[in-house]
């Protein structure tokens, strides 16, 4: 039988003492805003944050609480309701724009099983229709204590816990294998395309080996004797999206979708777990000039300018407004992406950006004057050999992902109420 408390009663909920520009530094102790919890809760690693020195942070402890693990942090202003359990606790947090929760009644109430509470419709529901703010959505610490949460028994939040946990955990070492295959091929393509120590014929590394440079009047720089400087339109089909209304979104077909700016990942992926349906007819229209298929390669022309992803073998889709396909075609394809991201080609995109009155952007324009080290294809075979099962294991990663998430979001509501229980 649950039993119906308010949040209040369960955990002591406040913010941080506020922190001044002067108080910032280069180097010392995180300091968190909305965005970086936003990033923690997805799994991500922040690599840019402020800092707050170690002497005021100290100051801070000595007279003030501050984080500790198993506290939890809510995004309270915009982006409201992302919840965040606190693992590792060095760091110190933005008061106002998050509210922080911490357990004082663990007889009670479990933190694990309350992280995944906070994190459904029972709680979302209720802060999304009682939130503040005509221009920006806020939620108030006073309020947050009047949230009613209805538990089960402490032993019974542990099993529902344990298990919504263990898909987390799944998923979040996903995450973090997805992260360190991808650095290990940017790594092999520097090593191989930027240092140009790729395996001569021989096996050993070409310039340490002695490879003959010559200097390249477009790049600025040397590069291997033999190889070429192409432009993209020698290698690969550029074809723009509609500029027209965005269609209505209809479900005819789960094969009738477009992809929008959120399915694509800043991490070169693509997130299909949110389909923009639309009709056979828009369908249709939206895919005259391309239907997307494996290796296509998307650019983004406005919001996140040029940023770019690639096309798993499982996404067949139309593309929707603000994005550009490029369909590699004498080139090896995962070298073709790499290359984009790779320093020369991100150096000839930021001279390229459009710099309008209000917002940047990158277009068909900017895109069709990119030019590319073309190395021998026998080489480009060899490189695309070995990153294209990287690529291709974290493609797979995340649609496990999206999977597993798909389970947890519908076993979730069904053990909370009930209406599934976890036995022994």
């Amino acid at each position: 039988m649950n039993k119906d408390y308010q949040l209040g009663n369960l955990c002591s909920v406040g913010s941080s003492k506020r922190i001044h520009l002067s108080d910032y530094v280069e180097k010392g102790v995180p300091f968190y805003r909305s965005k970086e919890i936003i990033e923690l809760s997805k799994g991500n690693n922040i690599s840019d944050t402020l800092y707050i020195s170690n002497e005021k942070y100290n100051e801070i402890k000595e007279k003030f609480p501050v984080p500790q693990e198993n506290d939890i942090l809510i995004t309270s202003v915009g982006t409201i309701g992302i919840s965040y359990l606190v693992k590792d606790a060095n760091f110190y947090f933005k008061d106002g724009n998050l509210t922080w929760l911490r357990n004082i009644n663990s007889n009670i109430v479990d933190v694990k099983f309350l992280i995944k509470w906070l994190k459904s419709d029972f709680f979302l529901t209720q802060i999304y229709n009682n939130n503040i703010g005509a221009v920006q959505k806020a939620i108030t610490i006073d309020y947050l204590k009047q949230v009613k949460i209805s538990l089960p028994d402490l032993l019974t939040q542990q099993k529902i816990a344990s298990v919504l946990s263990a898909l987390d955990d799944k998923i979040e070492l996903n995450n973090s294998i997805n992260i360190k295959l991808e650095q290990i091929a940017k790594t092999l393509y520097d090593y191989w395309f930027v240092q140009f120590d790729f395996p001569n014929e021989e096996g050993k590394p070409y310039i340490s080996s002695g490879g003959k440079m010559v200097y390249n009047e477009v790049l600025k720089r040397e590069i291997p004797e033999g190889w070429k400087i192409k432009n993209i339109e020698d290698i690969c089909e550029i074809v723009d999206c509609l500029h027209s209304k965005k269609p209505n979104h209809v479900f005819e077909n789960d094969k009738y979708y477009l992809l929008q700016l959120n399915n694509l990942l800043d991490n070169g992926l693509i997130d299909i777990s949110k389909k923009y349906y639309v009709s056979k007819k828009d369908f249709e229209f939206w895919t005259s000039r391309i239907t997307i298929k494996e290796h296509d390669i998307l650019f983004t022309n406005a919001g996140r300018v040029a940023q770019t992803t690639q096309v798993s073998k499982e996404i067949i889709a139309g593309i929707g407004r603000n994005i550009t396909a490029v369909r590699p075609k004498n080139i090896s394809p995962t070298f073709c992406y790499l290359s984009i991201n790779g320093i020369d080609i991100q150096k000839q995109i930021l001279n390229n950006i459009d710099q309008g009155a209000f917002f940047q952007s990158f277009n068909v324009k900017g895109i069709k004057l990119l030019n590319f080290i073309y190395p021998p294809i026998d080489i480009q075979k060899r490189f695309e050999k070995i990153v294209y099962q990287i690529r291709r294991k974290r493609e797979l990663n995340l649609q496990q992902n999206q999977e597993l998430t798909s389970l947890r979001d519908w076993l979730l509501p069904m053990l909370m109420n009930g209406q599934v229980k976890v036995t022994d």
